[in-house]
């Protein structure tokens, strides 16, 4: 498959994006690849060879991403090769556990200021700010 060098720089770029929030490089870049590829779906083979990376790091790869729901994969009659795409159909449940994720850790940080017996004015002002961001944040975001 051929890539422009634009969307090989997208690619990357993506990919640190999704490194910076906790993804392993590999998987980052086939995610990057999946977003920016012209065609809807490609197949392992394709993945493997389009981003340099071995098959095994394509295997894990493609694993993870369909583990965590962020792909998926289709076969077509008479073939016998899985056709693997982004799972665009999810964003919304995406974007819920995220609020959710956020929520718990609001929880936790209000507990934080509880138990502590630090004096420190400038801190727990910050943290006070933070945990104010977050609650209007999860009254805002229904509306």
């Amino acid at each position: 498959m051929t890539l422009s060098e634009e969307q090989r720089s997208l690619i990357e770029e993506f990919g640190i994006y999704q490194e910076n929030n906790g993804f392993q490089p590999a998987v980052a870049r086939v995610m990057g690849l999946l977003l920016v590829s012209d065609r809807p779906e490609l197949t392992f083979d394709e993945i493997s060879e389009t981003l340099s990376i071995s098959k095994s790091a394509t295997s894990n790869s493609l694993n993870m991403l369909l583990n965590t729901g962020h792909i998926e994969y289709t076969t077509f009659s008479g073939d016998r090769k899985r056709y693997f795409r982004i799972k665009s159909s999810n964003w919304r449940e995406l974007f819920a556990k995220k609020m959710e994720d956020l929520s718990h850790l609001n929880s936790l940080l209000k507990r934080v200021l509880e138990v502590r017996k630090r004096d420190n004015p400038i801190y727990d002002t910050k943290l006070n700010d933070f945990i104010s961001f977050l609650d209007y944040m999860k009254a805002q975001m229904p509306a």
